[in-house]
Parts: C-alpha cells; structure tokens; sequence
C-alpha cells in the first residue's frame, strides 16, 4: 500500500474515535525500519483500545496489513505496527513522560484536506451555495405625531434637582449645615460653658474689707479731734 494512502486511512481513523493531538512524522531519513510514525492521545483505557481497533479495522477494509499490536491489556499504550508506519496510541501522562515527538518528531508531515484522499472520494462535492446578503433596512419616517409622543414622554420624567458642590455653596455665602456629633452614648452632644476672659493692662477694683474700713475710720476720728484740739 502507498504511505500516503496508509497515513491518510490512520488519521481518518483516529479523527473518528475522537484522537486528540494526532501527529505524523516522516522517519524515512532516520530509520529504515518504517516510514511513518504517528503519535496520538487518548483520555481513558476504553478510547485508546477504540483508537486501536479503528485503525486495525480501517487498514484491514482497504487492503492493509497488520503486523503486531501490543498494550491492548493495559489500555495506557497501545502499539499498532503497519509495516511501514507504527501508531502509538498513548494517555497524555504516558505521553508527557516520554516525549516520543523528541525521538521521531524530525519532520512533521501535515495531514491537511488535501492529503485525505479517503474522504474526497467517497461522494460527490457538494456544490457552492450562494452566499446570503444581508438587505439594508428602508429609513424610517420620523412623523410630526412621533415627535409629539417622544415629547410628552420626556416631559413626564421626574426632574433631578442639580447637586451643588460645597465650594460654591461657600462662594455663594451659604454654608452648608453640619449635622450634630453624637456622644459615645448616642445623645447629642452639650456644649461647654466658656470660662469668662479675664482684662489684661487695666486697673481692677478690689473691695475693702472690713478691718481695713474700720482702721480707716478710727485714723479720720483721730485727725478729727486733733484738729479740734489744735484750733481751741
């Protein structure tokens, strides 16, 4: 069988069973032992045995042969040997841990729609639909009934009274109010009496007391009779 029709059946195969990361890589200029390798990913035991079958079943309907498959037991990695392409059918752990891209992965053959000759011949091309256009809506016309209804709507919205910031409160001369502090026991709080401002520079009248005016007077009836005395 030709390699590209035996690469194109593989990956036709595993497309169907839902392979993820399918890859294919020429090792013609590597080894002599096969043309092909092909590397692909399956989530569980029960799909990587299913990869396997396809691909079995696939080659074996269009004439294909079947050397050897290994790790049908197990399910984690499953060989399927072609002669000149060997599939490894692996879970993304096996897979990750030993990078089989690195060994054989020299020149990566990409499968495009070009290269899948199975499918292309298996029924008439479909011919070309014609593209759907999109028709540009007709301008609607505005009538003085329409600008009258969106007028009365517009009216009816309540109106929003327009904030004032504090700074042009104050430029205005109106100060906004302040709200009351609360005390730690939540009632409004008391003012405190202002201690009366004592006057600095000026004299301050002191009251006399009462050994003091009786001195005085004692000291004026003295002056007194003195004076009488003297003038007699």
């Amino acid at each position: 069988m030709d390699i590209k029709k035996l690469q194109t059946l593989v990956f036709d195969a595993l497309e169907d069973v839902k392979g993820q990361d399918i890859q294919v890589f020429d090792t013609t200029e590597i080894t002599s032992l096969f043309d092909r390798v092909c590397v692909v990913s399956g989530t569980s035991n029960r799909q990587t045995k299913a990869l396997a079958a396809a691909v079995r079943d696939k080659v074996k309907e269009n004439g294909g042969n079947i050397v050897g498959m290994e790790g049908e037991g197990t399910g984690e990695w499953v060989l399927v040997d072609l002669g000149d392409m060997v599939v490894h059918i692996m879970q993304p752990a096996i897979r990750a841990y030993y990078r089989l891209e690195e060994l054989w992965g020299g020149k990566e053959v990409k499968m495009g729609a070009a290269k899948r000759t199975s499918k292309m011949t298996a029924g008439p091309m479909d011919e070309e639909k014609p593209k759907r256009t999109r028709s540009k809506a007709a301008p609607v016309e505005v009538t003085p009934d329409m600008m009258a209804i969106q007028t009365t709507v517009e009216d009816e919205k309540p109106k929003r009274k327009p904030r004032v910031s504090k700074v042009a409160a104050e430029l205005a001369g109106e100060k906004p109010a302040r709200k009351p502090r609360a005390s730690a026991t939540g009632d409004a709080a008391v003012k405190k009496p202002r201690a009366a401002k004592i006057p600095t520079g000026g004299r301050i009248k002191v009251a006399a007391t009462k050994t003091a005016t009786a001195s005085s007077k004692e000291a004026a009836a003295k002056k007194a009779t003195t004076r009488r005395k003297t003038a007699e």
